[in-house]
């Protein structure tokens, strides 16, 4: 029989709300939440341990959860009240997971291709933005994402969601821009940095080597080291008014070209 909950003000339940509303208590715990069916089996695909599974059985049935224990997981049964505390959004299976993190160190990063292929982000800081640029990864099926010199907690649910799951599918790490560098550079990576000055168009340089695209935020770019370490800074020709794109379509561009003339070598 499974455990039920039916109060919001069950402890258990206050502990969750503050794992979905605070990065303080999910760094403290090492534990997050994800919600909805396709960003828990992605989790799991993706090796992350679930420790809780909590349902509201008019939107996801018994079944589904009894499928579920094969897991190891501890399951409970949530009322709607309790559901509509911890969702973070409205649409949700009626399915809410309680998820050990991953610790996401340099040195942790497995890249199995000979030939890999890697985006860095420098200081994002808009979830949406983060979850874009993952999106995107996943996409292109990169080998690996650095965020370096990170500003937001990667387990935020506003970046889970904007990601599509897509956070659990890509090889993530979280350094320094200064330890990022080091590490291309030891595996002898080509390193393009997106940045206006001294660049060259993007559609002019070779990325069929280990190569990694550097981008940074709209507002403030990369820092110097970026520009000071790159084979070569690379930028996207504008053709309007405006001297910017969005970082996640910016880099979607620059990885597709790096793509495509992989497919083509």
């Amino acid at each position: 029989m499974n455990k039920i909950i039916s109060s919001a003000q069950n402890p258990l339940i206050k502990q969750l709300f503050l794992l979905k509303e605070k990065s303080r208590a999910r760094k403290k715990s090492n534990q997050f939440l994800i919600e909805g069916k396709r960003e828990l089996s992605l989790a799991i695909k993706g090796g992350y341990k679930v420790e809780t599974l909590l349902f509201l059985p008019d939107l996801f049935s018994e079944s589904e959860a009894k499928a579920m224990s094969q897991y190891n997981i501890d399951i409970i049964e949530i009322s709607k009240e309790v559901f509509q505390k911890l969702a973070h959004r409205d649409t949700t299976e009626g399915v809410i997971a309680v998820v050990n993190s991953k610790t996401h160190q340099l040195e942790d990063l497995k890249l199995t291709s000979k030939n890999p292929l890697i985006l860095v982000a420098e200081a994002p800081e808009k979830p949406g933005n983060i979850g874009a640029l993952l999106r995107t990864a996943d996409a292109a099926n990169v080998d690996a994402v650095i965020i370096a010199n990170p500003k937001s907690d990667l387990y935020n649910p506003n970046i889970i969601r904007s990601s599509v799951g897509c956070v659990f599918t890509t090889e993530i790490a979280m350094t320094s821009s200064e330890e990022a560098i080091a590490f291309l550079k030891k595996y002898n990576f080509n390193i393009y940095s997106a940045i206006l000055q001294e660049s060259e168009p993007y559609y002019s340089q070779d990325y069929t080597l280990p190569t990694a695209i550097v981008v940074g935020t709209e507002a403030t770019g990369l820092t110097e080291e970026w520009r000071e370490t790159a084979t070569q800074n690379i930028s996207i020709p504008m053709q309007g008014v405006i001297d910017s794109m969005n970082v996640s379509v910016a880099a979607g561009i620059l990885i597709f070209e790096a793509k495509r003339q992989r497919d083509f070598k």
